[in-house]
């Protein structure tokens, strides 16, 4: 399994216009081929930050879904609304205590 955390950061006039394309998306984002999960955090101490975490099958999966229209459709809409260059990482899950 292969975990996606993505950070990006708006401007405040932007969120809005984010937040209500995330809602519109998610569930197909969700429902792509090889996604397990998928969540948004949004910083407390800076509410312009926020961060999508999720977790990929594989990173074949994951480039599918970077190549896939979809991903390119939210992306073109989502980029325009930055204050910041967004920042990506992949990573493996070590440990996991509940």
């Amino acid at each position: 399994m292969l975990i996606r955390i993505v950070k990006l950061s708006f401007h405040e006039e932007n969120i809005p216009l984010f937040m209500a394309n995330f809602e519109l998306m998610k569930a197909h984002i969700r429902n792509a081929p090889g996604n397990r999960l998928l969540e948004l955090y949004q910083d407390k101490n800076n509410p312009c930050v926020f961060f999508t975490y999720s977790y990929w099958d594989s990173e074949s999966d994951l480039d599918k879904y970077r190549n896939s229209a979809l991903f390119d459709e939210i992306w073109t809409f989502t980029k325009k609304l930055f204050n910041a260059k967004p920042e990506a990482w992949s990573v493996d899950k070590l440990v996991s205590l509940q």
